[in-house]
């Protein structure tokens, strides 16, 4: 049977926060950025709202954004339409529409109805208009804390790096704002105190991780290759686990394996959507703000490795693209080990042992996956495997002068509601691309 990963009614604790529940604190945030938006536009009549211009994903095309640089690094601005090619599922794609979007450098550029290749011309943002205030940030720098996923030792390294470069990587008229994905906010401010106060503030939250002291001790990739991929060596090894602490026979243990495998991965699937959701939310909010949009994502990693997880990122990525809004995103961990520590379980044969260093292996490479999808696909940066967190927080902050956005039709391509990888390619020698992964092609409904 399948499962809806958006819900989840099991024993989970959930803490308040500031004493709201996460979904009110997430609205929380959201007013607040649409307030703090509004202040900053104090003498335009017709600037729109933060809630103006809804962004309706449409599922009739795919959106590539690709940035493009030489042998040195530099940009490369001046490519055309018959210079790419798309592959999907390693079949060539036509390209049904290509433009160029100039994001580092923009003036007070307010973004059109309907950003994306459906506009005609370059995707430059249009002159700044004489009724416009002088002072109207060209710049507007989301930080984005994943605090449902940092430890301790990791936030409390984030918050000294941060609070540092915070006020070291920003223009005077860079509008920021610090917010978690458990709801906490600054809301959009010059102020750097107050980015820094925000930032020493934030807590570790523990809302949907799993009891690592269960019976047996399941993590979430193994549960999803139980429940989802139905691996029975995962379930054996799980089954191996459950009497090695209950003392039981195999049929009990492999049954509280199965329960503990459906446990661990209903709350695994919340944590997922709990994370992805504010990430959505914060570049639906973004859309409306006038200038470079960037959101900077500070997490250890997550993993979406089931369908529904796939088919939100994909989502997400449609929307920056046609929002022009730059993901970038810093792995909290720095430079990490799959190897196993001394605290690791040991119980079970030399074979279990030798799957769960596996498992950990795999699913700490899967915890970065989507961070570097993030990044890939709205042109932004992945900071990773690297311990020099300065350096990653200002790489970050600036964005690619040039994105090529590429639209691929669906119209010839199959609609089995699976992950299509995507492969770009470039008909010129001694350059450089990057680009998004790949889509879930939505299902056809049936009528």
């Amino acid at each position: 049977m399948g499962r809806n990963a958006w819900t989840y009614n099991g024993p989970t604790k959930m803490k308040r926060i500031s004493g709201l529940r996460p979904a009110t604190a997430r609205i929380a945030w959201v007013v607040l950025l649409a307030s703090a938006h509004l202040s900053a536009q104090q003498t335009t009549e017709t600037a729109p709202g933060l809630g103006a211009g809804k962004i309706v994903v449409e599922a009739n095309s795919v959106l590539i954004p690709v940035v493009v640089r030489d042998s040195q690094g530099h940009p490369v601005g001046n490519l055309k339409k018959e210079d790419f090619q798309i592959f999907d599922k390693n079949k060539p794609q036509v390209i049904s529409g290509f433009s160029i979007q100039r994001r580092a450098g923009l003036e007070n550029s307010r973004p059109s109805a309907e950003p994306g290749p459906a506009n005609s011309g370059s995707g430059e943002s249009s002159p700044r208009s004489p009724q416009s205030p002088a002072k109207t940030p060209e710049r507007f720098i989301v930080f984005l804390f994943d605090d449902l996923h940092l430890d301790t030792g990791d936030l409390a390294q984030i918050q000294k790096v941060a609070t540092k470069i915070i006020a070291e990587a920003l223009n005077d008229s860079d509008l920021a704002a610090v917010v978690s994905t458990s709801g906490a906010n600054s809301g959009l401010t010059r102020d750097r105190a107050k980015l820094q106060d925000a930032i020493s503030k934030l807590r570790v939250q523990i809302l949907y991780r799993n009891n690592e002291h269960g019976c047996p001790r399941v993590d979430y990739y193994q549960a999803v290759r139980i429940v989802d991929f139905h691996d029975f060596r995962a379930l054996d090894d799980a089954t191996e686990a459950a009497q090695a602490c209950c003392e039981c026979s195999k049929d009990l243990a492999e049954r509280y394996a199965q329960e503990a495998a459906q446990r661990v991965a209903r709350l695994g699937d919340l944590d997922v959507s709990m994370t992805l959701g504010p990430i959505r939310e914060l570049i639906r909010v973004m859309s409306s703000l006038p200038g470079q949009r960037t959101l900077i994502l500070i997490s250890p990693g997550f993993m979406a490795i089931n369908a529904l997880a796939i088919a939100h990122a994909s989502e997400i990525l449609d929307l920056a693209a046609r929002a022009n809004v730059t993901v970038s995103a810093l792995d909290a961990r720095g430079l990490y080990t799959t190897m196993g520590d001394a605290g690791d379980d040991r119980t079970g044969s030399t074979r279990s042992e030798q799957n769960k260093i596996k498992y950990r292996s795999e699913s700490m490479v899967l915890d970065e996956a989507v961070m570097a999808e993030l990044a890939d696909g709205t042109g932004g940066t992945f900071f990773h495997n690297s311990n020099d967190l300065e350096s990653g927080f200002r790489a970050l902050t600036e964005v690619p002068e040039f994105v090529y956005l590429l639209e691929m039709s669906l119209q010839n391509v199959k609609h089995d509601g699976a992950y299509h990888p995507l492969k770009v390619k470039l008909g010129l020698e001694g350059l450089k691309l990057q680009a998004r992964r790949g889509y879930f092609a939505p299902s056809k409904e049936k009528k």
